[in-house]
């Protein structure tokens, strides 16, 4: 008998095959004393037990195919980074020494204490970066305990062609896997921002995250059909079933062969309007994927790796390097490079600043600009390589998570007194270089004609600006039911947002998760959008849909949806706006 288990689809695509179930195992890990004599030889035993782990990653990491996606070897470097930090590799050689314990104790203490600050971090994204302590302390634990290496671990073909099911997936996992020839994943846990998320969309690979206790309901060898757009397993499928997913099969692999000849087409709708399409770039290796897709230039350029597994931020030069590396990648294409958007949990100086007590809300708390303004000897150095970064190429600012007009002054101000020490210094630099805001805010949104009249641009990051507006964690399996991109708030905001923008005849973009869905592409442009930045992945089915559409019929429907009184009528008419093409 078949059955359907649902969770979050984070990556499309139909994929039919046998399971294999990756069970990392939680390993048990005791306490046990270590006789005083016997300390050093137990801190070694630790030390090649990293020695080990770093040579296992750098051999996955050297048997990267050159045209894998950039995300994969990017992940694989952070681990291989971790192993060098001290907070992994010195701490927990000082606590065997200090509690007189095993390795695989003092481990998992730094384990528990490293990813109590990640926890309490505001960023979803950041948030989810504890994986990353996870997998690469897993792999030390499970040398330490002379564990056997797991099927998917051993170099061989029984995998081609299987799904994968996991509670979660470790980058060297995905990069053992894509030897294999596995056609999918899915994950209990996670969501559309965790590792799985980021590897499946890069690889092109269907995924679903968020697929709650379903080895209760799943074995080895199974046979299901994974549909990574519409977020749904159907384990057992009957003939009946299979064929039809064999047929969407085909015809997705026709779509795609048409979207391919898209890349190098106006993104234009069919009654003649010009619709800017730039794409977000998670990580600094993502940029071939900038040029294969043929995106106009990168609407989003996190800056927040510069500041991770480190423990004093980057300087000026730093910086600059990072930024004149992405330059020359694009290759002539815009960036919008954003500024730094972490809390003031995550210690990025090494203890320099006072701390303080934890916030019982970080998302909350000093974040983003917030914290960049009171700690202006971590801001400036960023806020003048960006500005030197100016005069090599085309570049814009984007400063996040604004919420009032003070604190753009104060923004305005430490730019233009940076500027007079480049003037002076004789330093180049492009005086005209644009400067805007994010809008992930509600109240920078009901205020966005004040911004626009002071900014050179505003861009909605959609995915804080609906959790501020619902009041929600969207991380949270409790309450992200709550987190609609169609409730009437959301969809107002945006909308005053989009006005403020036309009267005040500036540019407004949409870097958010919404702006790549293509369930909301239709009436996002009759809302008036005409700048989407978005995942490089989805970015010519975006395109495709603009070609087919026609901005003076949904301007109708979106006026519609605007007087919607919730989020299921709007779900409603979303089916008429959806169904007028050309």
């Amino acid at each position: 008998m078949s059955i359907a288990l649902h969770g979050m689809g984070v990556s499309r695509g139909i994929a039919i095959g046998k399971v294999h179930i990756v069970e990392h195992n939680q390993l048990e890990i005791t306490e046990y004393p270590i006789d005083e004599a016997q300390l050093e030889v137990e801190v070694r035993r630790f030390e090649t037990a990293i020695a080990l782990t770093r040579q296992q990653l750098r051999a996955i990491r050297d048997h990267i195919p050159a045209a894998t996606a950039g995300d994969i070897a990017a992940f694989m470097d952070t681990h291989l980074l971790m192993l060098e930090d001290s907070a992994l590799t010195q701490e927990p050689k000082r606590l065997i020494c200090e509690l007189k314990c095993n390795a695989e104790w003092a481990l998992k203490l730094q384990r528990d204490a490293l990813v109590n600050v990640f926890d309490e971090m505001d960023d979803p994204y950041l948030r989810t970066r504890k994986d990353d302590v996870d997998h690469v302390v897993h792999r030390i634990q499970r040398i330490l305990l002379k564990q056997t290496p797991l099927r998917h671990e051993v170099p061989d073909s029984r995998l081609n062609g299987y799904i994968v099911l996991a509670d979660d997936l470790a980058p060297a996992d995905t990069v053992l896997m894509q030897h294999h020839g596995i056609v999918a994943f899915a994950t209990e846990y996670g969501g559309p921002t965790s590792h799985t998320a980021i590897l499946a969309r890069s690889l092109g690979i269907a995924s679903i995250v968020g697929l709650h206790q379903a080895r209760r309901y799943i074995r080895d060898d199974d046979v299901v059909i994974l549909d990574g757009t519409e977020g749904v397993v159907i384990v057992d499928p009957d003939d009946r079933t299979q064929s039809h997913y064999r047929k969407r099969q085909k015809q997705e692999k026709r779509s795609y062969a048409l979207l391919i000849k898209l890349k190098e087409a106006p993104a234009v709708t069919h009654d003649g309007v010009t619709i800017e399409l730039q794409a977000n770039v998670e990580l600094p290796k993502d940029f071939a994927a900038v040029h294969k897709v043929g995106a106009t230039g990168v609407g989003l350029y996190r800056t927040e790796f510069l500041y991770m597994n480190r423990e004093a931020p980057p300087d000026e030069d730093e910086h600059l390097r990072a930024y004149v590396d992405v330059l020359k990648a694009l290759n002539g294409l815009p960036v919008t490079i954003r500024t730094l958007d972490l809390g003031a949990d995550k210690q990025v100086d090494g203890g320099g600043r006072q701390a303080g007590p934890v916030p019982s809300n970080p998302a909350l708390g000093l974040r983003a600009i917030r914290l960049c303004l009171k700690e202006p000897s971590l801001f400036r150095p960023q806020l003048r390589a960006i500005i030197r970064a100016s005069s090599m190429g085309s570049v814009r600012m984007m400063i996040p998570m604004l919420s009032n007009i003070q604190e753009m002054s104060q923004v305005m101000e430490m730019i233009e007194s940076i500027r007079d020490e480049l003037h002076e210094t004789h330093i180049e630099f492009d005086p005209h270089m644009p400067i805007g805001a994010m809008i992930e805010v509600p109240a920078a949104a009901i205020c966005a004609d004040v911004f626009a009249n002071e900014l050179d641009f505003l861009s909605i990051g959609t995915n804080d600006l609906i959790q501020y507006t619902m009041a929600i964690d969207r991380v949270s399996d409790e309450v992200n039911y709550l987190y609609d991109p169609l409730h009437p708030a959301v969809l107002r905001l945006i909308h005053m947002t989009l006005e403020a923008g036309q009267k005040a005849k500036i540019p407004v973009a949409m870097c958010g998760e919404m702006a790549g869905d293509t369930r909301y592409t239709r009436l996002l442009l009759g809302l008036g959008l005409r700048e989407f930045s978005v995942h490089p992945a989805v970015l010519l089915e975006i395109k495709q849909i603009i070609m087919a559409s026609r901005v003076n019929e949904l301007t109708y429907l979106a006026k519609k949806a605007l007087k919607s009184r919730s989020g299921i009528d709007t779900a409603e008419l979303m089916q008429h706006i959806n169904q007028r093409t050309h």
